[in-house]
């Protein structure tokens, strides 16, 4: 189904609410699993925190986690460790062209017994739960974060904690960084120096008693970035609940959007964003997103809309997203007129002065394709396809947008 977005101009001063951190509450709500005396509030209520929560409280073989690519990997490691429990974790068809062997070698090397239903090397899982006594195993460090945190989370329910060597440069240290501080809060002990982390081990009965607020989700505030960015000068929208210490690497947005004029101001576990200079015609957006490189879609757009020149780095993690990230905004920003170059690593938009309008914009199953250029209708008229696709992370995205003065019809 599709959204037909009218060009809009968005009120002037405004202020959204906006669900917890689907990053925060995933890794809580299994940390919950395993510490059932720990108390969860402000939890994402986006489709993979959903599944999250019902593939933890299921007592079914067969597991099904759809899209949630976070969850397959969380749930892996988790599952490995339910002793006499066999498990059938699956997903959507994307989900099943997703590789997960690195996780899964690892996992088998401290004593988990996981092979493949069909294709080596990807989902499905035959996860014959097991209690996992070896305490040493060596991952690549340039692999998605979320494999280090699944082993991460784990540690602590094993025997002799975990001690976990990270090879070769390390990708996405805030999400390595956030599962410890997590970790931390619940009284489980943690060293990460140089290449090495160590966890370790904690009973049940010794965690502490803990009521923990989940912050709202840092990727769900890039595309109000982007909205103000692409609005006139002193356009503001107040943005809840968020903290200036956060554990996302998404909070660098504060840092980055300042290239595109717009300020980030703290009061009250609040943010709000103000669009205070324009931007020259001339400059050239240019970052490094090994430590955030889910917000690469939504600043390439922001860049196309206000007709910047863009290069992105750090980017090798998004060709095995929900979808290939990088050959999805190529495609998408050419078909508005764009000029896109990609390697595996980057992408480097070129600056464009006339963009094509009512262009339908494939969302790939990708919940991050449609918001990334739901902003573009404050330029021009566009039409986004599978719109519902937001409720993977952010289910009342449109009608924040329609709170601001988006016009839209089905």
């Amino acid at each position: 189904m599709n959204l037909h977005l009218n060009k809009s101009v968005i009120e002037p001063k405004s202020s959204i609410q906006i669900t917890g951190s689907k990053s925060e509450s995933n890794r809580l709500l299994l940390l919950q699993a395993l510490y059932p005396s720990i108390k969860i509030e402000n939890v994402s209520n986006s489709d993979d925190s959903v599944l999250m929560s019902k593939a933890l409280a299921s007592k079914d073989q067969i597991v099904d986690i759809h899209h949630a690519g976070t969850a397959m990997r969380f749930l892996t490691a988790y599952f490995s460790t339910k002793e006499g429990r066999v498990t059938e974790l699956t997903g959507s068809k994307r989900m099943k062209e997703r590789p997960i062997a690195i996780l899964v070698d690892a996992l088998n090397q401290l004593g988990a017994d996981i092979t493949y239903k069909e294709n080596q090397g990807f989902p499905p899982l035959i996860i014959k739960g097991k209690k996992l006594t070896k305490s040493k195993v060596n991952l690549k460090a340039n692999v998605s974060s979320q494999y280090i945190s699944a082993l991460l989370l784990i540690a602590s329910t094993l025997e002799n904690g975990l001690e976990l060597t990270l090879e070769g440069e390390i990708t996405s240290v805030p999400y390595i960084k956030m599962t410890l501080s997590l970790l931390n809060q619940i009284g489980i002990k943690t060293t990460f120096e140089e290449n090495v982390i160590t966890i370790q081990p904690k009973q049940q009965s010794q965690v502490d008693l803990k009521q923990l607020t989940v912050e709202s989700d840092w990727s769900s505030a890039s595309y109000f970035y982007s909205i103000v960015a692409m609005s006139a000068l002193g356009t503001t929208i107040k943005l809840s609940s968020y903290k200036q210490d956060s554990l996302q690497g998404d909070s660098a947005l504060a840092k980055i959007y300042q290239a595109f004029g717009v300020t980030t101001t703290y009061s009250n576990n609040a943010v709000t964003l103000e669009k205070t200079k324009d931007v020259n015609q001339d400059t050239n957006i240019e970052f490094d997103l090994k430590n955030a490189p889910d917000i690469a879609q939504t600043i390439s757009v922001t860049a196309f809309g206000l007709g910047l020149s863009c290069h992105l780095t750090g980017l090798h993690t998004l060709k095995i997203k929900e979808t290939d990230r990088l050959v999805a905004l190529k495609t998408e920003i050419e078909k508005l007129g764009g000029q896109v170059a990609i390697t595996d690593n980057s992408l480097t938009l070129q600056k464009v002065t006339k963009h094509n309008a009512n262009i339908a914009i494939a969302t790939y199953n990708d919940h991050r394709m449609a918001m990334a250029f739901a902003p573009l209708a404050l330029k021009q008229d566009i039409i986004i396809q599978d719109y519902k696709v937001v409720s993977k992370s952010y289910p009342t995205f449109w009608d924040d947008l329609a709170a601001l003065g988006f016009i839209f019809s089905v």
